[in-house]
């Protein structure tokens, strides 16, 4: 099995959170790993908010040092979370399985230009709560006969699909990151930003990112590896 050096400790807890909690929305996901360089990127799509998540990490080590130049393979998320070691700052890499259908549209790596109007952290997490609070108090007004899951899908599509100010950023991407813990406390405003490429827009955090497929883009921006 192939074994990733991470940079410390902290790279690797990091890592097993954000694994942690991919697998809580879907306890069979896969996940997308690249490595390159000193650079790991794992790819991830919770499917309760429909974007592509991404979370990076450091290694100790060149990855080519004694192993193939590039590491770019679709894993068990369950798997690569058993292969973490915290202590030692490494993680096995488990065995290919077949990929999901998203696997193989990735973002792509360069052309991103920043874009304005994305509000402040402490904004972007209110708008969030806000989202919660009106699906709950929506749902609790529903009679019994209309609770469906139907019913309650499409109310959280009509809440979530909303967009940050004039962004054009759907909601549900923020709520992706806030869930994933890419929007801590800890994370100021400088810290954030919004970028686009072709058909896509990112949401960066020092956490990690949210990717998300613009509305009505068609086939445009993709990037298929």
């Amino acid at each position: 099995m192939t074994v990733l050096h991470l940079a410390d400790d902290g790279e690797a807890a990091d890592l097993a959170a954000f694994l942690s909690r991919l697998l809580h929305y879907d306890r069979g996901a896969a996940v997308r790993l690249q490595a390159a360089g000193t650079a790991l990127a794992v790819f991830g799509r919770p499917p309760s908010f429909e974007v592509l998540a991404v979370r990076t990490a450091r290694l100790a080590k060149p990855y080519e040092h004694g192993l193939d130049a590039v590491l770019d393979v679709t894993v068990s998320a369950g798997e690569f979370l058993e292969g973490v070691d915290e202590a030692a700052a490494t993680v096995g890499v488990p065995a290919a399985v077949t990929g999901p259908p998203w696997a193989g549209v990735l973002p792509p790596r360069g052309g991103w230009r920043e874009e304005p109007g994305l509000p402040g952290p402490d904004a972007l997490r209110a708008l969030v709560g806000a989202g919660v609070a009106e699906f709950r108090a929506r749902t609790r007004e529903l009679p019994e006969e209309r609770r469906t899951r139907a019913e309650l899908d499409r109310i959280g599509r009509e809440i979530w699909s909303r967009t940050v100010a004039e962004t054009g950023l759907p909601v549900r991407a923020v709520h992706a990151a806030q869930s994933l813990g890419f929007l801590r406390a800890a994370a100021g405003r400088a810290d954030l930003g919004l970028f686009s490429s072709g058909a896509w827009l990112r949401l960066r955090t020092p956490y990690g990112s949210v990717a998300v497929r613009r509305v009505g883009s068609g086939a445009l921006g993709l990037s298929v590896r």
